[in-house]
C-alpha cells in the first residue's frame, strides 16, 4: 500500500478540487518516469523479450506531450505490473516501479510508488550488506532529478507517507 487512505489535496487536479496544476502533474509524471527508467535494465536483464515496463515509461512521457489519453497511460501501467507476477526480487520491483510510473497520469500520488519501487529493486541489486547504501544513493539520485518546482511537494510527500512506503525515504 503506497497511497494513504485520505487523499492528499496538493496531488488532486485543481480540476476535481485539489490543488495540483497540469504543469506540477506533469513534472510529476515525468519524474516518476525518470525514476522507474533508472532501474529498468535491472528488469530487461532479466526478461529482455518483454517490452512491458518500458512501454509502460513511455506513457506519462507521451501522456505529457499529448500523444496518449490517461486511461491508455493507466492500462500500460497495469500491463508492466503484471510483467512482474513471476518474478522477484529486483527485475519484479523495476516492473513495478515502470507501471507505477505510467498511473502517475491516472493518480499524481503515484509519483512515490515509481521512487519508492526503484529503491527497492536498486537494495535488491546489491549484496544484502550494502543494500542500504544502495538504497540511500537511489534515493539521493532521484531527488537530484526532482525539478524546483515540484521539489518541497515530493520531499514532503516523502516524509508524509515514509512510513507506508517501506520506510525508502531516508537519504
Amino acid at each position: 500500500m503506497i497511497l494513504p487512505k485520505v487523499r492528499d489535496p496538493r496531488f488532486v487536479t485543481i480540476r476535481r478540487g485539489g490543488t495540483l496544476t497540469d504543469s506540477d502533474h506533469h513534472l510529476l509524471a515525468l519524474w516518476a518516469a525518470a525514476c522507474a527508467e533508472h532501474v529498468l535494465d535491472l528488469f530487461e536483464s532479466a526478461k529482455s523479450e518483454d517490452p512491458r515496463p518500458r512501454q509502460a515509461i513511455e506513457h506519462p512521457r507521451a501522456w505529457v506531450r499529448g500523444e496518449v489519453k490517461m486511461m491508455q497511460a493507466r492500462a500500460a501501467g497495469g500491463h508492466a505490473m503484471g510483467a512482474a507476477r513471476d518474478l522477484h526480487g529486483a527485475a519484479r520491483y523495476a516492473a513495478y516501479a515502470a507501471g507505477q510510473a505510467a498511473v502517475v497520469a491516472h493518480v499524481a500520488a503515484h509519483e512515490l510508488g515509481a521512487a519508492a519501487y526503484a529503491i527497492k529493486a536498486a537494495r535488491a541489486d546489491t549484496p544484502k550488506g550494502e543494500s542500504e547504501a544502495a538504497g540511500r544513493r537511489e534515493c539521493q539520485w532521484q531527488r537530484d532529478q526532482l525539478p524546483k518546482k515540484i521539489r518541497e511537494l515530493v520531499l514532503d510527500d516523502q516524509r508524509l507517507r515514509n512510513d507506508i512506503c517501506w520506510s525508502v525515504f531516508g537519504c
